[in-house]
């Protein structure tokens, strides 16, 4: 069975999970999905950057309205069951965890631990992140000693 580590920062779409659940085909795969929920990590003003390159001038703006730290544990532990949930409904194998701290850190632990085959990283775009390799996929290309592929994460 092949074995992905999937990192998100919000719940699957239906199109996300078909995508990731049929990336290699008729193969069976197992899925450990990491979740990070918004934090200190997630800086407000990259964010509210982002909504503007996006043209999404309104999110700009509602930006510290979003659950940080602390209170976006729970929304988060939502998300990830939502997330396993669906996943496990197209015939796969998944678990999960939210991770707070140190996501990096913890992705390298998990792919050892589970001798994952592939990362996925699956996120919406971070304009600003990507320009100087500070996004999740390129910091995770230098960590875990598997292929890592980054995927946008199709909207609501």
């Amino acid at each position: 069975m092949f074995t992905s580590v999937l990192m998100i920062e919000k719940p699957l779409s239906p199109e996300d999970v078909e995508f990731v659940t049929t990336l290699h085909g008729d193969e069976p795969v197992s899925f450990v999905v990491l979740m990070q929920p918004r934090g200190d990590q997630a800086d407000l003003l990259l964010r509210a950057i982002d909504d503007v390159a996006l043209g999404e001038l309104r999110d700009a703006a509602r930006e510290g309205d979003e659950p940080e730290g602390g209170q976006a544990r729970q929304p988060a532990e939502l998300a990830l069951a939502h997330s396993l949930a669906e996943l496990r409904e197209q015939g796969s194998q998944a678990v999960g965890q939210v991770v707070e701290e140190h996501p990096l850190d913890r992705l390298k632990e998990v792919v050892a631990e589970s001798s994952a085959d592939e990362v996925i990283v699956l996120t919406e775009p971070h304009y600003v992140e990507e320009f100087f390799h500070r996004d999740w996929a390129s910091r995770a290309r230098h960590k875990v000693g598997v292929p890592v592929l980054k995927l946008f994460a199709h909207s609501e």
